[in-house]
């Protein structure tokens, strides 16, 4: 018998320069929010991830990363080592296999992303159709399902989250036997899931840039005191 479980597929925490996500909100907006997993995939960054998926013990953590890779991001999830950053596409979805995890092209048609575009290929284990602050977001999620048709390749969603009230808004529902991190991965190669979400409001996205000013104003005060 299987459940279906909604899962935001890509968050970035404090790990993560430019994010403003503590432990602590990440669970609080996914529970908020109506999800039952979710993956921390911070910038070239495994540690953290790792860290806070074993700490959490009432909520599933997904452990990921988003690699830079010379041709665009993609999400490394479930790994078990770090994955170096500026190899080509195709280099570091073999890398990420060869550390045990799966490979998504993230926001593969968006702007201002580090979109891979031409580089998509039918090695990567899904893309991820629906980023949802993607822009253009229509467009974006257009041309990332039909790339998806075209390489025959599993379909999800994540926000791209880095702030709190974001967390949700792209979701991938996923059948599962059992709620576990190898049971979502799996479900996922095998195409048992779907991608779910809507665009994140702009005023999110501008609450998000005032409290990061506000953030940089308070460390630059307290490196002057």
């Amino acid at each position: 018998m299987t459940i279906q479980i909604r899962a935001d597929l890509h968050v970035h925490t404090t790990y993560s320069k430019d994010s403003l996500i503590t432990q602590k909100e990440l669970i609080y907006f996914a529970k908020k929010n109506g999800l039952n997993a979710v993956a921390i995939t911070d910038h070239d960054y495994l540690e953290g991830a790792i860290k806070i998926a074993r700490e959490v013990k009432d909520f599933l953590v997904v452990p990921g990363m988003e690699v830079s890779s010379s041709d665009g991001h993609i999400i490394a999830l479930n790994v078990k080592e770090i994955i170096p950053r500026g190899l080509t596409a195709a280099e570091t979805v073999e890398c990420i296999h060869d550390a045990g995890g799966i490979a998504v092209a993230c926001h593969p048609y968006a702007y201002f992303k580090g979109c891979l575009r031409n580089a998509v290929c039918s090695a990567f284990d899904a893309i991820e159709v629906i980023n949802a602050r993607a822009f253009p977001f229509q467009s974006s999620v257009k041309k990332a399902r039909e790339a998806a048709e075209k390489f025959e390749l599993s379909q999800v969603a994540g926000t791209d989250a880095h702030y709190g009230p974001q967390i949700g808004y792209g979701y991938t529902c996923i059948d599962v036997e059992k709620v576990t991190v190898e049971d979502i991965v799996e479900a996922i190669v095998c195409g048992n899931c779907q991608a779910n979400g809507r665009q994140v409001p702009i005023v999110l996205n501008l609450q998000q840039q005032v409290q990061r000013l506000k953030r940089m104003v308070n460390k630059t005060a307290s490196s002057l005191s």
